[in-house]
């Protein structure tokens, strides 16, 4: 990870990063999770989001482990509900896991929300999705 990032908050499930290019990163660890641990991180990605008010998150899951059903159950009905409304999330730019099950959890969660005004994109390479979200960026800017 470059030196010009900020850290905005970390802990063994991930982290959430202010990246200098403008938008909020939400970078999964690998391993089981503690629940708690997990709405921990989940609530500092929120608080970074309100602070950064342009609704853009690149979500790293390259390495991540699959969702609980717990934890699917929490993002579908309270985090991402609450993201959007509070934190103005409107642009996820998803770096796909390399866990066949976690591409699936996520799948999962995406297809529950999609009443709420997400737009999701799925990435392989970081920079296309760097690429795509600072488009999005600039159409919110302008809009």
């Amino acid at each position: 990870m470059s030196n010009n990032y900020h850290i905005y908050y970390e802990n063994p499930v991930g982290r959430a990063v202010d990246d200098p290019m403008g938008f909020a990163r939400l970078t999964y660890q690998p391993g089981l999770r503690s629940f708690d641990e997990f709405k921990d991180l989940l609530r500092h990605v929120m608080k970074l989001l309100i602070r950064q008010q342009d609704g853009c998150l690149l979500i790293d899951q390259r390495v991540m482990t699959p969702f609980t059903p717990e934890e699917q159950e929490y993002v579908i009905q309270q985090w991402l509900p609450r993201l959007v409304e509070e934190g103005g999330y409107r642009y996820g730019a998803v770096l796909v896991a390399q866990n066949v099950f976690a591409r699936l959890a996520t799948a999962t969660v995406i297809s529950a929300v999609r009443d709420l005004s997400i737009t999701y994109q799925y990435f392989e390479q970081e920079a296309e999705a760097i690429t795509w979200l600072m488009s999005q960026q600039r159409q919110a800017v302008r809009a």
